[in-house]
């Protein structure tokens, strides 16, 4: 065949076998990487034919896309499916009815949707868990059992236990299950989420619409995500495919250890995955299963700051180290205040310091402060590195009990005792705030320094920043007489009628205390956290 000529351009049209074997001529020659004669159709260098019957052999690439065979066959064991069967009310209010149509972008995480039932009535929903000792413990997602009047765990051969809730935490989204077997059941290990990188390979096994077992793959795409879904988000993102029914499933690095619980997808559609979701760090969920396994609860640090973010003007201000990198936004958490009483207040940490590192572990943001502070244990020593003045500046202190804190610790004021039941932290209008918010020296108040996410003041739309300067019709200038005039209004059972200076605009707001929250997006939790450290 290799020497057939054949003539292109004469007048009459070539056969249906010549075109052919000119077209195949032309193909095979530049796959041999053979030129052509300009004109002859013919290739100008030798060409070595293949056998046409032969077997085609390609070279092995250099790199290979990573094979999960072996290792999901080695993890698929102690992977498990999670049904829950909810009181149909409990699912309606705290998810606000069907998947995701609450215009939230973190869609409900069960694999079904469900019709309105009466609230007497059970409904079943499904998601996933892994088991992490020989002895039965699972963990799973708070969302997927919150409620749950009965759970049940089945294992990958089709076993099928009863489960019992240990303990749940909806600040992280965390629950702790317990199964009884007669045997020792198959386990896989916590790993160190903080060794994982961008970039890296990782697996999720899980539960989605209800069709157990199912393997997907991907890469981690960021770390350290806060979705303003919880106090302590700080979240791996995944491209690994995620849907309803994964939550609570194991996600894998390839040495075959666990470094995330998957719990949210973003999908502004409310359908399923679009290749962005995310799993609580395995470092989280050791520090969670501990004390749920101990304890049944869970009790997180306190260390008595309300932080702030840098821009750079306050930076330069604060006479604070330049970024290196040309653009970046200056690092640490600016003290706005610092609560009576409490382990900072103890240890010597004022308004104006900036908190770059706490407890060897470097602090870019506020956010990033509540997350460090609220993973230690109440009582552990730890060490403060800030910058007060321009110099840097180390401490050492006794972390406290967030949840034994004085009401004064919530804010800077005594007026937060009643402001817990309205969700508000509240702080004096000291000269520190007064320029911060720009407020004239002649404007009285008392600052709203945090709400807390879903309570009765956020859904009135009360915010950080706000100016109290009446309760009613009574004027205010400290927490106190704030305290004492919605007390008064709550024991009249009336709404507490507020007038806000924001942004140097008054308006009025009324809180009802006795409203119920609003539904929280579905896949982190109940969003009941405190956003103080």
């Amino acid at each position: 065949m290799s020497g057939k000529s054949v003539t292109i351009g004469k007048q009459r049209g070539p056969s249906r076998h010549d075109s052919y074997s000119a077209t195949r001529t032309k193909a095979l020659a530049l796959l041999a990487g053979c030129t052509f004669a300009l004109g002859t159709g013919f290739c100008s260098t030798p060409l070595a034919w293949a056998d046409p019957a032969g077997v085609i052999k390609p070279t092995e690439p250099a790199q290979r896309i990573p094979d999960f065979v072996g290792l999901v066959k080695q993890v698929k064991p102690a992977v498990v499916s999670i049904t829950a069967m909810i009181r149909a009310d409990a699912i309606e209010g705290e998810n606000g009815g069907m998947g995701g149509m609450g215009g939230s972008p973190f869609p409900f995480p069960f694999p079904f949707q469900m019709a309105p039932q009466p609230s007497n009535q059970l409904v079943e929903a499904r998601g996933s868990g892994f088991v992490i000792s020989a002895d039965g413990y699972v963990v799973t997602n708070n969302h997927v059992v919150k409620g749950a009047t009965k759970v049940t765990v089945t294992f990958d051969d089709g076993t099928t236990l009863p489960a019992k809730i240990v303990g749940r935490d909806g600040k992280t989204d965390l629950a702790l299950l317990k199964v009884t077997s007669t045997q020792k059941l198959p386990f896989i290990e916590l790993g160190e989420s903080e060794d994982v990188q961008p970039g890296e390979w990782v697996i999720a096994v899980g539960n989605p619409y209800g069709l157990g077992g199912t393997v997907t793959a991907g890469i981690v795409s960021a770390r350290g995500r806060d979705i303003n879904e919880g106090p302590y988000d700080n979240f791996i993102q995944v491209d690994a495919p995620i849907n309803r029914g994964n939550s609570g499933g194991p996600l894998f690095t390839q040495d075959g250890k666990v470094v995330g619980v998957n719990t949210a997808i973003l999908s502004p559609s409310g359908g399923g995955s679009i290749g962005i979701g995310f799993a609580i760090p395995s470092d989280t969920v050791r520090s969670v299963v501990d004390q749920l396994r101990k304890t049944g609860h869970v009790v997180r640090g306190y260390l008595g700051v309300n932080a702030q973010a840098i821009s750079p003007v306050l930076a330069r201000a604060l006479n604070l180290p330049t970024p290196k990198e040309q653009g970046a936004l200056p690092s640490g958490a600016l003290v706005a205040s610092v609560a009576a009483g409490s382990p900072a207040e103890k240890a010597g940490l004022k308004a104006q310091d900036v908190i770059t590192d706490f407890n060897g572990q470097k602090v870019a943001s506020p956010h990033d402060l509540a997350v460090r502070v609220a993973a230690i244990a109440p009582g552990t020593q730890v060490t403060v590195a800030f910058i007060r003045a321009g110099n840097p500046q180390t401490l050492s202190l006794k972390i406290g009990n967030l949840a034994g804190s004085t009401p004064n610790a919530h804010g800077n004021g005594s007026g937060a005792a009643s402001g817990q039941r309205l969700g508000v932290a509240l702080s004096p209008l000291t000269a520190e705030l007064r320029q911060q918010l720009g407020l004239a020296a002649g404007v009285h108040g008392v600052v709203v320094s945090d709400v807390e996410a879903g309570s009765p003041a956020d859904q009135a739309g009360v915010r950080p920043g706000d100016l109290i300067q009446a309760v009613g019709n009574d004027a205010v200038d400290n927490p106190r007489a704030v305290a004492t005039d919605v007390k008064a209004a709550l024991a009249a059972k009336k709404p507490v009628l507020l007038r806000i200076l924001r942004e140097n605009q008054s308006l009025f707001i009324a809180i009802s205390p006795d409203q119920p929250a609003p539904p929280p997006p579905a896949d982190t939790g109940d969003g009941d956290g405190d956003d103080d450290n």
